[in-house]
């Protein structure tokens, strides 16, 4: 188990650090939830986490194979429920890889990409659509 020490400190504002490196994240809520937006808040996190557990196993795989992903680029946009309850609706990765479409990992690296874990973890009431764009 990986300790992670949250301390509330006031006006919806959180933070976090990680028990084995001591890294600290600050969460705030945001602006259209009461808060002051001024820092990831908890859902952004959720998407956050989506891209780079991504970005990281299919690194991984890339590292066996030979393969440099390094400058590949991820972005995600979080669209949230328009009515209560207030959760996670879609998210949409968008992962820009440095190989060419014709590479012949491509496959792979696709389908590792959605097996990551936190993709498997999600609740699959939310919509993940994920596009690939190569060099």
């Amino acid at each position: 188990m990986i300790p992670i020490s949250i301390t509330y400190d006031g006006d919806l504002r959180c933070t976090a650090q990680h028990g084995p490196s001591g890294a600290v994240i600050v969460t705030d809520a945001p602006v259209d939830n009461h808060g002051k937006g001024e820092a990831f808040s908890p859902t952004d996190l959720t998407a956050t986490s989506l891209g780079c557990c991504m970005a990281t196993v299919m690194g991984i795989v890339a590292q066996r194979k030979s393969i440099d992903l390094k400058g590949m680029k991820i972005e995600v946009g979080k669209t949230m429920t328009a009515s209560p309850p207030r959760r996670i609706a879609r998210l949409d990765v968008t992962l820009y890889l440095p190989i060419p479409r014709d590479h012949p990992d491509r496959e792979l690296l696709e389908a590792t990409a959605h097996s990551c874990p936190v993709h498997r973890s999600l609740h699959p009431d939310i919509e993940q659509v994920v596009t690939f764009v190569y060099q």
